[in-house]
């Protein structure tokens, strides 16, 4: 109640005293009050997994003198711990999901669709690895801190991509993976509020999440982004997200996740489709192939390019993946070469690279939003611009279209 206190202090000034005081301090009490709880319960997991992923004479007693060690720095210390160097990529995933993020391993296992003993097996082979390892649960000297971070980032990004948009099955996302991943980035960055990436990456995940609602309809299908009801976003996400790449930008070093946000951020303010700063986006992805080139980065630039230059730049740029191994099979590159294809007016090709993309993504929505393109070319319907470019963050890249 105290907290519940305070809040109205500094709320109801500016946003006036509501019609019902008394219910308002009960809600906001009550949710405090459950937050604590949840807290708690976390923590006492988490001391748990720490015990458990570390030989007992290496961990840490506690200090002598009875003082409190922080919370959040233990927290910072396993997230780290579990996107150590020495694991793969899918180990830090799963790691930092089971000991940081609270899932079981059934639940992890359901969020990348293989077998819970296949998960158990994951998970148990990258603690042995820590163990083998000799890595202590303590914070990384300063020299390791940088890669740490910039490892544990792209884990969290990647499990906000899985759920954004699930790489294969029936469900079309996964909110409790998108959560999940805002929930750390935001312990992440509540410890290390002044590092730049970290606030872009929170603000990109809240900016992309912020459509959630709009992304499909009641039956599951996919809507794209010129073709979502922008009244259906998010706009306190929205709200939140802009102000925090606002100020990154004013005071850190510009890094990738900050430019994805920015990019983000176009698309979050545009009122309609109509009205987006495709020129700005276009520069910003110019800038960002420049600082962080990678083959998604240059799928969203060439969309870009073709918004304000035509869709036959966009395919030029499309032209140099062809060669790229990690593109060439990928079902983004075949949709998007699509979309371009049916700006340019030529259906038959756009047709064929619909079907195309369709028969290589093993997500259903998507199967069956790009055969319904493909249909609707088929039967002579009239292309609507823009409408192929879909509100998804890809893998490793910007989550802009």
């Amino acid at each position: 109640m105290q907290e519940a206190l305070l809040a109205a202090s500094v709320q109801w000034p500016d946003e006036g005293v509501p019609d019902s005081p008394t219910g308002w301090l009960i809600t906001v009490a009550a949710r405090r009050l459950a937050d604590r709880q949840r807290s708690d319960a976390a923590r006492r997991r988490r001391e748990t997994r720490a015990a458990a992923l570390v030989p007992a004479d290496e961990q840490v007693a506690p200090p002598a003198d009875g003082t409190h060690v922080p919370e959040a720095d233990d927290t910072l210390v396993l997230l780290l711990l579990c996107c150590h160097p020495a694991l793969t990529p899918a180990s830090q995933v799963a790691l930092t999901l089971r000991a940081v993020g609270g899932l079981t391993t059934a639940q992890v296992a359901r969020a990348f669709l293989v077998p819970e003993a296949t998960m158990a097996q994951r998970i148990s082979r990258a603690k042995q690895r820590i163990r083998a390892a000799g890595i202590p649960f303590r914070m990384p000297p300063p020299e390791e801190r940088a890669e740490r971070l910039s490892a544990l980032l792209h884990v969290l990004y990647l499990i906000f991509n899985e759920g954004y948009t699930t790489s294969s099955g029936a469900d079309l996302q996964r909110a409790e993976l998108t959560t999940e991943a805002i929930r750390l980035t935001r312990a992440v960055h509540a410890m290390l509020p002044a590092d730049g990436e970290v606030a872009g990456l929170l603000a990109l995940l809240l900016l992309t999440d912020a459509r959630r609602p709009a992304r499909a309809t009641p039956d599951g299908a996919l809507i794209p982004l010129a073709e979502q009801d922008r009244a259906r976003w998010d706009r306190s996400a929205i709200a939140e997200g802009v102000a925090l790449i606002t100020a990154a930008l004013a005071r850190a070093p510009v890094g990738p996740y900050q430019i994805q946000a920015a990019i983000a951020a176009l698309h979050a303010e545009a009122p309609h489709a109509d009205g987006t700063d495709w020129r700005q986006i276009l520069a910003l992805y110019e800038l960002l192939a420049r600082l962080a080139p990678n083959p998604m980065v240059t799928l969203n630039h060439a969309v870009a390019a073709a918004m304000v230059r035509g869709p036959q730049a966009g395919l030029d740029l499309l032209a140099a993946l062809d060669a790229d191994d990690r593109m060439a099979g990928h079902h983004r590159l075949s949709a998007v070469r699509a979309h371009l294809y049916e700006m340019a007016g030529d259906r038959a090709a756009a047709r064929t690279a619909y079907l195309t993309a369709a028969r290589r993504t093993t997500s259903l929505p998507e199967r069956r939003y790009l055969e319904g393109r493909a249909a609707r070319l088929a039967s002579g319907d009239e292309p609507n611009r823009g409408s192929a470019v879909r509100s998804r963050p890809s893998r490793n890249a910007p989550p802009a279209m």
